[in-house]
């Protein structure tokens, strides 16, 4: 599809925890769908972590009359608020806790519904299950939960997301707590502006780039074809801003990282449509997002005190957004679009850290055993374990007595995606 030049277009549906929609509505849901029921009991309190892994659609996730404390962002206490409903964009993840603290007269709606869209065309594009309580006078029924109504405020959901911030005292031992680490104090040694725009013609075929760049996967692994010295395998000569005038090309251009610099990646939105960004091997700092063209004068508006630190960050069409990242972990790092087909059509770069005083190779992992040797270095292929086997010694090492499995019963993890289904 996206090889011929198509687009993704509207998803099919949204799953949650791979099941369809509960059937609020007769004429928008079929029979027969099997859904999520989600049991608890009256006056306790649940951990719901909510992870977006669909394709290429914002969330907007709430439960029909109760509220979201949030806690916890993909690693990172937060400091700890309410909400209605939050926008989960693709690729990120939050904990909740959710206290059952209703009448139960009937069962209550789960909803993950597409947001940044036309909501009203995309109406179908809703998942929704069941939060069911022990006491439940009977099923749920009417209309769902609104959605946030801002159809003409592109600023709430923005707004939303500065608020997710780093909870300064949790997360290890007084007097070192999980704010500890003072990341406005240390000196930026890097920055690179990476501008993304609606995918171009590159040599006949549609591609997607940063800052002119479309990535093109090289048949031998990078972080092989550098210990191993392999020539012509990548560039260190990725642009630090975008190129005025020169022509979008493919490329496997990388940036050249500073071991344990601290460097400053701003994202510039220049597509209509919404885009995530993933950074392997790192949490980094989200310390700034708006609308229009990031300049030197918007690190003016930076936070410098309680970022949270992540690993996917969302970018708003027509907006910015800005980390900062200790770059402390040797090797090679994807950082990519997190909406399938604009990975798929190139829009991802690496960033290579090596240490250079490390002749010994100890500040990384050895080569694991079970690696893929391709391309140039297929010779060094080894044998590989049978996927049965490894799969059925993993399930056994994996068998638990019933009573530590009994400790978690408290805990619900949902995993929700908008999903196109393409023949």
């Amino acid at each position: 599809m996206l090889d011929e030049g198509k687009e993704l277009g509207m998803p099919d549906g949204v799953l949650i925890n791979g099941k369809g929609p509960y059937r609020y509505n007769d004429s928008l849901v079929p029979a027969g769908i099997e859904h999520e029921t989600i049991d608890v009991h009256p006056g306790r309190t649940y951990r719901i972590r909510v992870h977006n892994v669909g394709t290429s659609t914002s969330l907007n996730f709430r439960i029909q009359g109760h509220n979201l404390l949030l806690v916890e962002t993909e690693g990172s206490y937060t400091t700890q608020q309410n909400y209605t409903s939050l926008d989960v964009h693709v690729g990120q993840s939050y904990s909740f806790l959710l206290t059952t603290d209703q009448n139960a007269s009937s069962d209550y709606y789960v909803v993950a519904s597409a947001r940044i869209v036309n909501e009203s065309l995309w109406q179908r594009v809703t998942g929704v299950a069941v939060l069911r309580y022990s006491n439940s006078g009977g099923a749920a029924s009417g209309p769902l939960p609104d959605p946030p109504q801002d159809q003409y405020d592109k600023t709430l959901s923005m707004n939303q997301a500065r608020s997710v911030r780093w909870n300064l005292s949790a997360g290890a031992a007084r007097p070192n707590p999980q704010g500890s680490f003072r990341y406005s104090s240390i000196n930026v040694t890097q920055a690179y502006l990476l501008r993304s725009t609606t995918p171009v013609e590159i040599g006949g075929r549609r591609r997607a780039a940063l800052n002119g760049l479309s990535f093109s996967p090289p048949e031998t692994p990078l972080r092989l074809a550098d210990a191993y010295g392999v020539e012509g395998a990548y560039t260190l000569d990725f642009p630090e801003r975008p190129p005025p005038d020169a022509a979008p090309r493919v490329a496997r251009s990388v940036i050249n990282g500073t071991y344990r610099g601290f460097m400053e990646l701003i994202f510039q939105n220049n597509d209509t449509r919404m885009q995530s960004y993933h950074v392997d091997g790192y949490a980094v700092f989200v310390v700034g997002m708006d609308y229009g063209e990031w300049t030197e004068a918007s690190r003016g508006a930076y936070n410098k005190g309680d970022s949270v630190a992540r690993s996917t960050v969302q970018v708003y069409p027509g907006a910015w957004t800005a980390v900062l990242v200790s770059l402390d972990n040797v090797g090679f790092w994807n950082v990519r679009s997190q909406n399938l087909d604009s990975w798929y059509l190139g829009q991802e770069v690496y960033v290579r850290v090596v240490n250079p005083e490390d002749g010994a190779n100890k500040t990384e992992m050895a080569v694991p055993r079970n690696a893929l040797y391709c391309g140039q270095l297929h010779k060094y292929q080894k044998e590989q374990t049978p996927h049965h086997k490894a799969a059925a010694a993993a399930s056994a090492a994996a068998v638990r007595p019933l009573a530590s499995r009994r400790q978690i019963v408290a805990s619900v993890m949902l995993v929700v995606g908008a999903l196109v289904f393409a023949s």
